[in-house]
């Protein structure tokens, strides 16, 4: 098992803006909105959807339809992933991927599950890792190809040129890009592929959204500007291949989830950002070619 004591806090977190959002998800290990959803399979997801719900959920009566409604929540979460999987494009059972902010590792057991291949995920909230690392081996008994370190996602410390993949699956807003993106490119070897999963700013529409700071105070985080996730792969040598913006499927998520009982408060934002295109929600495919 990882633990804080092999791998000091202190060591790890870098700047005040990365211990708050470190806080925010230590102190956050009952969060009923991530692990009622994952509770049946074992499969915590902390990211969000682009497809539509099933409507007749919402002329359930009670309590069917709160049941129906996280139910279909579940499911919505469960297939964003294929934004991943379609991204990775083709890896074999000898690919090495890493994850970068890996949650309770939803993510990185189905890229697992559809690649046979090594996944290593990096987490800076020691809770997670330690849910993900229970999970790989006891439910899904693939601890010796999907592990987990406790370790701040933009200095690793893994070898360079090490990984034929590397993804983030809406965990941008907890990074400095510029760092990120600096790390993924040591880590990937040449012609490897970065994909991307993320809602940026839209800084063309509002460079100054006031819903975009109501859903960066809500989560502790720092939501990056749209040009600035260009500007700092072509920096680093990492060329999209593949640009996709999911900003209207993003919205009938968040309408179905301010139905919830769940509902945090922080939906009306994303639905006030997604709508204005102040907010977008968009895929990234890179590869390295230097």
């Amino acid at each position: 098992m990882t633990t804080t004591q092999e791998n000091p806090a202190s060591s790890v977190i870098r700047s005040e803006f990365e211990r708050r959002a470190q806080a925010h998800y230590e102190t956050k290990k009952q969060d009923p909105i991530n692990l009622l959803l994952g509770e049946e399979d074992g499969l915590y997801h902390h990211h969000y959807s682009v497809s539509d719900y099933d409507h007749s959920v919402l002329e359930l009566p009670e309590p069917e339809r709160d049941a129906a409604i996280l139910a279909e929540m579940g499911r919505l979460e469960q297939e964003q992933v294929d934004l991943i999987l379609d991204g990775l494009g083709d890896l074999t059972p000898e690919s090495r991927v890493l994850d970068g902010g890996s949650g309770r590792g939803g993510t990185a057991f189905l890229v697992n599950r559809k690649f046979n291949c090594e996944v290593v995920g990096i987490n800076f909230c020691a809770h997670h890792i330690e849910t993900a690392e229970r999970l790989a081996k006891d439910k899904f008994g693939v601890d010796d190809k999907v592990t987990f370190k406790f370790a701040n996602m933009c200095d690793t410390g893994l070898p360079a040129g090490s990984f034929d993949a590397v993804y983030t699956n809406e965990t941008t807003m907890y990074v400095d890009l510029d760092d990120a993106y600096a790390e993924f490119s040591r880590l990937l070897r040449p012609g490897g592929r970065y994909v991307c999963v993320d809602w940026p700013a839209n800084d063309i529409v509002n460079a100054d959204s006031a819903s975009v700071k109501a859903i960066d105070k809500h989560y502790d985080c720092k939501i990056p500007k749209r040009s600035d996730h260009f500007k700092y792969l072509a920096k680093h040598g990492l060329v999209p291949v593949q640009v996709h913006d999911y900003t209207r499927e993003a919205i009938p998520y968040w309408d179905l989830r301010q139905h919830s009982k769940l509902a945090t408060g922080v939906e009306q934002p994303f639905l006030d950002a997604h709508r204005s295109n102040e907010l977008n929600y968009i895929v990234i495919v890179a590869e390295k070619v230097r």
